[in-house]
């Protein structure tokens, strides 16, 4: 299915997946499965992930080899002060302007902290970066990230890794709506083909996710399913959907028709 292409940080993308890189099975099921999905941008801890050490270095030319565009991540980050000094570690190591800033408030639901995380991305916008700031459905701190100038707002359907889908589609759908001209993402929750295709339909330009993936059955068939899914939601949003309505409607004229009754 053919999907149209968008633009994020002065790049224009035709995959509106992008998929993380921890937890595969093994990094051969990394590559089957970023190739599988067309995704254009991967996500890489920088926590997880030291290029200059022996393992890490191995790791690193793997995923340069799949030619996609690097999203350095700052999880594991519980200050503002340490995800700003993580995303400059980042640009030097991964010689990108690209990061994807987390800030973690709590450790049981790894919901963000909004707050620490409006005051790095403003600090790191002034510094240059393309912030793709993860944040939760919170319309007003969306509208403080775009404000402040990030590249991408990426608000989470559900807490990291449940699986779950969207808890509050209303939100999300909200959000859409009232932020119009703003880059949104996606990030966190998903865990069907379903679950992504249903955020698209709302109008989102992309969705992130890793474990639905990396931990499915067979992750190489769950990413081509998950790209089948991101594409299906996006087109029935381009589409505009039916209305929806309080009572029946017959889809086929029933006016003039005979209706025959039994005796």
């Amino acid at each position: 299915m053919t999907i149209s292409p968008f633009s994020i940080a002065d790049t224009t993308l035709s995959s509106r997946l992008f998929l993380g890189t921890s937890h595969y099975p093994s990094p051969q099921v990394l590559s089957d499965a970023v190739s599988a999905s067309g995704t254009q941008v991967l996500t890489v801890g920088l926590r997880r992930l030291q290029p200059e050490s022996g393992g890490g270095n191995s790791f690193w030319q793997r995923v340069q080899a799949m030619k996609t565009h690097i999203l350095p991540n700052t999880a594991g980050c519980h200050t503002a002060e340490e995800a700003i000094t993580l995303a400059q570690m980042a640009r030097e190591i991964f010689g990108t302007t690209w990061i994807k800033l987390e800030v973690i408030g709590d450790d049981y639901t790894l919901q963000p902290d909004t707050h620490a995380t409006l005051e790095a991305a403003t600090a790191l916008t002034k510094e240059g970066f393309a912030v793709f700031a993860y944040t939760t459905d919170d319309l007003v701190i969306a509208q403080k990230l775009r404000d402040a100038g990030c590249a991408a707002i990426m608000p989470w359907a559900a807490p990291i890794g449940t699986g779950r889908g969207p808890l509050n589609p209303y939100a999300l759908e909200t959000m859409r709506r009232r932020l119009p001209d703003a880059v949104l993402v996606v990030d966190a929750g998903l865990g069907r083909p379903s679950h992504a295709a249903a955020v698209m339909e709302l109008g989102f330009d992309a969705v992130l996710l890793n474990t639905a993936v990396a931990q499915a059955g067979d992750p190489v068939r769950m990413a081509k399913a998950f790209a089948d899914g991101v594409a299906a939601g996006r087109a029935a949003y381009e589409s505009t959907p039916m209305p929806e309505r309080a009572a029946a409607q017959a889809s086929t004229p029933t006016v003039g028709v005979p209706f025959w009754h039994a005796p």
